[in-house]
């Protein structure tokens, strides 16, 4: 009987020494912002035989919130094949910098509105069987792909007035902004414009900002269209990927050391989007000089822009300016 504690103190200690199946790695969780956080075992002494207490470890809290898409299992999803029957229509009229063939498209519209056919009589059983990853893919998909319909219903685009074609320029998107307001269409055997999608669907159902990063309004100064779908399975990281696609545009983002100043796309603006930002990312910490929305944005920011950038925004002395849009149209043809 006296053999028996020893026999114990093996039974626990070897596990944590060999592993068993190797050693222990760290596991690692990676943000919806795409910040890796390390997750440390808790230290064991091996020469203890009572039982190992293991302590969760919380993250450290950061000054910016995460999006609320969480990763899961990918062997555990079930395969959602609706995003493939978009592929053939982005990978054929979208060009690598985000450009349309809106020339190429219109001629060939009938393929994107049986398309867009698929989109309407989807079944709502099958969505709300789906993660909310796919849920979220499938709604930008639908989105974009209705504005590149719109657009090429309408292409080439004629100025709405003369003194309009002057003032704009006569490629400019706005002469036919109504129609784009207005065009109304079904996504599930529901009627939607897209201003409800951006209402009801990104901004009170999903709530991730870096959603509106994804969306086209068909100039130059948007968002650059992907010419691949948006998938559930990796939607966070095509998010992060987006965003810093964005951001790397002088459209979106640009500093003027020389002057000081911190020039930022329209889309951050508070009259645009920039009340979904201020919603996620508020802090007080930094930027004191800004106001809060401002300082919100500047904090979103800070997660996808060379680390000499995040410096100059974190401790320099700037003013922040709003770019002006360029609703030049995004044509490719």
């Amino acid at each position: 009987m006296a053999k028996c504690p020893v026999v114990l103190i093996v039974l626990l200690v070897v596990p944590v020494l060999t592993g068993g199946c190797g050693p222990v790695e760290p596991e690692l969780a990676e943000s919806a912002e795409g910040e890796v956080l390390s997750l440390e075992p808790a230290d064991v002494e091996p020469d203890k035989a009572e039982p190992v207490e293991v302590e969760s470890i919380e993250p450290e809290a950061n000054d910016v919130e995460p999006g609320n898409i969480e990763p899961n299992d990918s062997e555990s999803r079930p395969s959602v094949s609706f995003h493939d029957k978009c592929v053939d229509i982005l990978k054929n009229f979208v060009n690598d910098e985000g450009m349309v063939d809106y020339k190429k498209l219109r001629r060939k519209r009938y393929e994107l509105r049986v398309l867009l056919d698929e989109f309407a009589k989807l079944d709502p059983a099958e969505y709300e069987s789906w993660l909310q990853e796919d849920k979220i893919a499938f709604w930008i998909n639908a989105y974009n792909l209705q504005k590149l319909r719109v657009v090429a219903d309408n292409y080439p685009i004629r100025p709405s007035s003369r003194i309009l074609a002057v003032y704009w320029g006569p490629f400019n998107v706005r002469h036919i902004e109504g129609k784009i307001s207005k065009h109304k269409f079904l996504v599930m055997d529901e009627q939607f414009t897209f201003a409800e999608i951006q209402r009801r669907v990104f901004r009170e159902q999903f709530n991730d900002p870096r959603i509106f990063l994804t969306l086209t309004s068909a100039s130059l100064s948007s968002p650059p269209l992907r010419n691949k779908p948006y998938r559930g399975h990796n939607l966070s990281e095509q998010l992060d990927s987006q965003t810093s696609r964005f951001l790397s545009s002088p459209l979106a983002f640009k500093i003027d050391r020389e002057k000081q100043r911190v020039y930022l796309s329209s889309v951050f603006e508070l009259s645009s989007h920039g009340k979904d930002f201020a919603g996620k990312f508020a802090t007080d910490k930094k930027f004191k000089d800004q106001p809060p929305t401002t300082r919100a944005v500047l904090n979103f920011i800070t997660n996808y822009i060379p680390r000499q950038d995040v410096s100059f925004l974190e401790v320099g002395d700037y003013s922040v300016k709003y770019m002006k849009h360029d609703w030049t149209i995004n044509d490719g043809s």
